[in-house]
């Protein structure tokens, strides 16, 4: 993760550098404004890669001399299917109509976008007591 971190931080660096040159040069301000934004997400993304390494065990990303098969295993739980992205996606489509349509459309989005959202956060949830 520590080479993650630093490759975002050089990737900030250089947009803020390309940020200020082209709000000097083309002088128009919603590019400028895209490229400063651009340059503090990177900075979050690189701050946070860099500060969860100092914490974590080092990878094989780390070692220089560390082979591709360092790195194999098991790398988490991915859920095999799910239906609740396909209703918030469903309920966002209609939430972003509604802007064009009319505000209504929202009494039909909310419900779509609240049963996505509780559906995949709870998902796998059986209960605190379940292994006991």
């Amino acid at each position: 993760m520590k080479i993650q971190g630093r490759m975002f931080l050089w990737l900030s660096v250089f947009i803020l550098a390309m940020a200020i040159v082209y709000g000097v040069w083309s002088k128009e301000p919603a590019g400028a404004t895209a490229l400063f934004l651009a340059f503090g997400l990177c900075v979050m993304v690189g701050y946070y890669l860099a500060f969860t390494a100092r914490r974590v065990d080092a990878g094989a990303q780390d070692d220089k001399n560390a082979d591709v098969a360092d790195d194999a295993g098991e790398l988490g739980f991915f859920a095999p299917h799910s239906w609740q992205p396909l209703f918030l996606a469903i309920g966002g489509a209609f939430a972003f109509l509604a802007l064009a349509l009319g505000w209504w459309l929202l009494y039909f989005s909310a419900p779509l976008i609240a049963v996505g959202l509780f559906g995949w956060v709870f998902e796998f949830y059986r209960g605190e007591n379940q292994n006991q």
